[in-house]
This record gives structure tokens, C-alpha cells and sequence, in this order.
């Protein structure tokens, strides 16, 4: 018998990578994306109706509101996505049994420590993205007993809309580009994020509760804007400026890495955010290269 998993948002980046990643695998699990189109879970009828026609072992939870500055102007709409929606969705797998895989973020975090934040830590966002994904959280925890929260941070693939896709097209423009110094993190691949995802539902694991994955190591985002370019030999790297100012709409921690350690404990194969930045870039110009050929 196949394991059932049932993944929302397909069409965001994480979505697709995963699509990527289990199309040639032959293990008996057996995927469904769907995309925001074909099943809203902020529609709490549609989705009731959609898991009494459905089965599932896993549902894998993709869909998100993302955009951390238009947050704090759509309070309401973040909050739907991030906290309501994710409330039905619980609702949901409680009801028919479904194990849910909901993917967070480092942004519940204030960015006031200085050592790798622990998933017992306390949380404290500071902008309403970080508001509206702990309060996401915090209605899996009292709704669902079998479940995975992932808090993942500044993510990145090679489809568009990305810290690397975004700044690979501006250094093949030749653009000049101001980068921040003053946010601490770590860079994390969906490709590798996926494999993670994966290996919980091929692994069977029955230890629930919260855990953290990124990538090893951290970054400031201009270190990672300088990894990137280290792609493009023709690039001038004196182009990348250093800055201490930062203007958004929305706060954003100053340091936001995670203690990966409790993942480590049952899964090694996470890498250097380095090496998953050169492996991302390598496939956006061989992506570039191909569709120029």
C-alpha cells in the first residue's frame, strides 16, 4: 500500500522544488500538488469538503503569505493565510488522521541573542509576517497532535523571486548593488529543504514537535550577494557596496540563525550554505545557458 501525501501551495518555490525532487523516485509514495487555484485552505468549506473526498498520510503545507514588507501594510490578509488557514488545515488532519508537515520560519524570532536560537528558545516576532506565522504555530500545537513544524530560513531556488535569482539577474545586467550588512542568518536551499522533507516521510519518524533546518554556517546578506556573483567571472565585484542601513517597511531580526542540532541528531546530510548556493547558481546558468542555446 502507498503512502498518500497531499502538498499545498504547489506553486510557490519550495512546492516545486519538492515536485522536482520526487518525480523519478520510485518509493511507494504517492504525491498530489495541488496550487492555490485548485485548493485555497483559507476557504475552511472547500477544504473540509476536499479531505471527506480524500485520503492522506501527510499533508506537507507550502502555502504561505511571503511577503515580509506587504505584511505589515495586509495585516489581514497575512493573517489569513499564515495563522486562519493553517488553523482549518489542522482541523483538517486532525480529523482524518493526516500527520502535517508545516513549514515556519526563523522570523518568530526577535534577533536580540547572539548565539544560534534553539527551538525551545522564546519566541518574539518583530514584523506581523513573523506575527502572523507563530500564531500558525502556535494553532497547530493545540489543534494536532501528530505533526512537524520546520522553521526554515531565507530561502532560495532557482525558480524566480528569490534573494538568488534576483540578485543573479542584476549582476548579469552589470548593476551596481547596495547590500546589508546588519542581518545575520542562514541561507537555505528549497532543493535541500525538500531531501529533508522527504527523508521524515520515507523515515516513518513518529518524534513530532518543532525543529529547525537550515542550511550549516551563516551569512549576512552580503555575504551571500558576493557568493552568488563568485558565478560570474565577468562581473566586477566592487559593484556589491556594503551598507549598515537598511530600509524596509517591516523590522527584521539582526540575527536569526538556528541551532540545528536536533535535526542532526537523526539526519546528516545537511551542508554548508556555501556549497548549496554554488549547486543553485550552477543550475540558473545552466537553465540561462540552455535556453540561449
Amino acid at each position: 500500500m502507498s503512502t498518500k501525501i497531499l502538498v499545498t501551495g504547489a506553486n510557490g518555490q519550495l512546492g516545486k522544488c519538492l515536485k522536482d525532487f520526487v518525480k523519478n523516485k520510485s518509493d511507494k509514495l504517492e504525491f498530489l500538488f495541488v496550487t492555490k487555484s485548485e485548493l485555497d485552505i483559507s476557504h475552511k468549506q472547500t477544504l473540509n469538503e476536499y479531505f471527506k473526498n480524500h485520503s492522506f498520510d501527510f499533508c506537507i503545507n507550502c502555502a504561505a503569505y511571503t511577503n515580509v514588507d506587504q505584511a505589515e501594510e495586509s495585516v489581514e490578509e497575512a493573517f489569513k493565510i499564515n495563522t486562519e488557514a493553517v488553523g482549518y488545515l489542522a482541523e483538517c488532519c486532525s480529523e482524518s488522521n493526516t500527520t502535517l508537515i508545516h513549514i515556519s520560519t526563523d522570523y518568530v524570532f526577535d534577533g536580540r541573542k547572539d548565539s544560534p536560537y534553539l527551538e525551545t528558545d522564546t519566541t518574539n516576532p518583530i514584523n506581523e509576517y513573523g506575527r502572523s506565522k507563530l500564531a500558525g504555530e502556535q494553532l497547530i500545537t493545540q489543534i494536532l497532535k501528530p505533526y512537524f513544524i520546520i522553521r526554515t530560513s531565507w530561502l532560495y531556488s532557482k525558480y524566480p523571486r528569490n534573494f538568488v535569482t534576483t540578485i543573479a539577474s542584476k549582476i548579469q545586467e552589470h548593476s551596481e548593488l547596495t547590500i546589508t550588512t546588519t542581518q545575520k542568518g542562514t541561507p537555505t536551499s528549497c532543493v535541500e529543504l525538500s531531501k529533508f522533507i522527504y527523508w521524515l516521510i520515507k523515515n516513518d519518524h513518529k518524534d513530532y514537535g518543532i525543529y529547525h533546518f537550515s542550511a550549516k554556517g551563516e551569512a549576512t546578506w552580503y555575504d551571500f550577494a558576493l557568493k552568488i556573483a563568485d558565478h560570474f567571472g565577468d562581473y566586477d565585484t566592487n559593484k556589491i557596496s556594503a551598507t549598515t542601513s537598511f530600509k524596509s517597511k517591516a523590522k527584521r531580526p539582526d540575527y536569526s540563525v538556528m541551532n540545528n542540532m536536533k535535526v542532526q541528531k537523526k539526519y546528516h546530510n545537511q551542508n554548508h550554505w556555501t556549497n548549496d548556493v554554488d549547486s543553485v547558481v550552477r543550475d540558473i546558468l545552466t537553465i540561462k545557458l540552455f535556453k540561449g542555446s
